[in-house]
């Protein structure tokens, strides 16, 4: 069986990917194989865990397109060119439109750090999501794994996970939570 090449798509520190390519160690891709971590921030800490593994790297910066639909196309194109059979989007904080979703239905994916539908959308990402938890008050949170679409964490869910939220948590204390027990 040949192995499906995997584009795993990054802005920041890459914790997200770092669980992938140690899951890819343990052999628990499946047939599945990290071949190239995109970034839109030159300075992400993911390029150098990516690096430090052997995985090929590229940056495609957004502020340097025009608009999200030239910067949607760049990065179809580099997926197409890369042969990207599934890309996973690891803390990826630019929205991407239908040029990149309709190219790759159903074979992008997103870790969100909520329970969709809650705390999702536009403008909730990092710590604003845990922030607006808990100013909800809600008890529990957790993860979501779902499809990307072009519209913004609408996309079909596939699994999520549960975490308690607790008397006295912090955004920061949350989301530490969340990552460790749930992404």
């Amino acid at each position: 069986m040949s192995k499906k090449k995997i584009a795993v798509l990054v802005s920041g520190g890459g914790t997200n990917l770092q669980a992938l390519i140690d899951a890819q160690k343990r052999g628990e891709l499946g047939s599945g194989e990290i071949t190239c971590v995109i970034a839109s921030n030159p300075e992400a800490y993911a390029l150098k865990r990516a690096e430090q593994n052997g995985i090929k790297t590229k940056v495609l910066v957004r502020k340097d397109f025009a608009d999200i639909s030239s910067y949607s196309k760049a990065m179809r194109d580099l997926l197409i060119d890369e042969g990207a059979d599934l890309v996973v989007y690891a803390g990826f904080m630019t929205i991407l439109d239908h040029n990149v979703c309709d190219a790759f239905e159903n074979r992008m994916i997103n870790v969100h750090p909520a329970l969709i539908p809650s705390f999702c959308g536009k403008g909730f990402y990092g710590l604003h999501v845990h922030e607006a938890a808990l100013k909800k008050g809600v008890k529990v949170s957790g993860a979501t794994v779902h499809f990307v679409t072009a519209e913004c964490d609408a996309g079909p869910i596939i699994l999520q996970k549960a975490v308690e939220v607790l008397d006295g948590d912090t955004p920061e204390t949350l989301q530490r939570r969340i990552m460790e027990q749930a992404e």
